[in-house]
């Protein structure tokens, strides 16, 4: 099914779209120049292009981190000018000192180039809460210096489940757990939700310690969880991937149209 997180709006036929498409979803940003203006979550890439077929969009910039982008890119023929795909090889705005670039996940990427466009010359520590978590640093020369990955909320409960005989797959509670449980149950959700906010607040202490006022961005689907537990302050940016992909697109587009010779001259 379909999420809105922004009220649809009339576009105009210079609207750029950028796909955002993780484990578990699609998530869509419609932007005019930098500015986001809608937000959509999609279960599937047929339920995107069927939304997608009587809209305008002049480029598209597609990042997968679990499907190729050759289903979209089939069904959006027609509908863009240019279709991009975030890859290793794709030019962005931010140099990479990273030993396997072609590792490096493109959501990873794109979250560093957001934190970037938002917060410029400032060291960055990115936190992205979703199916794993990653900390990485992102220096104020804009420069990706790496980080680390972690397993995630749900990734922390299933593990528990599938490598014991006896202990229940269990969720997230909608309170928070207590940190002496008294129950199986709850012990497990204050075992993954306690020692996970002591996991990213230790990481925070580390880089606080390394780079005094460094700025600490929280993103990802598990992210509004643990806001209030992490030591401030903290900059929650729930459409940071999306900015980072839209500033992607637009770099590339500029040096398109600076490369490409102009008919009429």
């Amino acid at each position: 099914m379909k999420g809105t997180d922004k009220h649809p709006i009339r576009f105009k036929t210079s609207t750029s779209l950028v796909i955002d498409w993780g484990n578990t979803s699609l998530k869509t940003g419609w932007f005019a120049e930098s500015v986001l203006v809608e937000m959509n979550r999609y279960a599937s890439p047929t339920e995107l292009l069927a939304d997608l077929e009587n809209r305008p969009v002049e480029h598209v910039l597609v990042s997968s981190t679990s499907q190729p982008a050759q289903e979209i890119r089939t069904g959006l023929t027609g509908l863009a000018s240019d279709f991009w795909v975030l890859d290793s090889q794709t030019p962005v705005p931010i140099r990479k000192a990273y030993d396997t670039p072609t590792t490096l996940g493109a959501d990873r990427v794109a979250a560093a180039v957001g934190a970037m466009t938002l917060f410029p010359d400032q060291d960055c520590l990115v936190l992205d809460l979703g199916t794993c978590v990653t900390a990485d640093l992102i220096d104020r020369e804009s420069v990706f210096q790496g980080g680390l990955i972690s397993p995630g909320l749900r990734m922390r409960f299933r593990a528990m489940h599938e490598q014991t005989e006896r202990l229940p797959l269990v969720s997230a509670p909608d309170e928070w757990p207590g940190l002496t449980a008294k129950n199986t149950q709850a012990a497990m959700q204050s075992g993954v939700m306690n020692g996970l906010t002591f996991e990213l607040n230790g990481i925070i202490e580390l880089y606080r310690r390394e780079r005094p006022g460094i700025v600490v961005i929280l993103c990802g689907g598990d992210a509004s969880a643990f806001e209030s537990r992490l030591k401030p302050p903290i900059f929650a940016v729930p459409e940071l991937v999306l900015t980072g992909l839209n500033r992607i697109l637009r770099y590339n587009v500029e040096n398109l149209q600076a490369n490409t010779p102009d008919v009429n001259a």
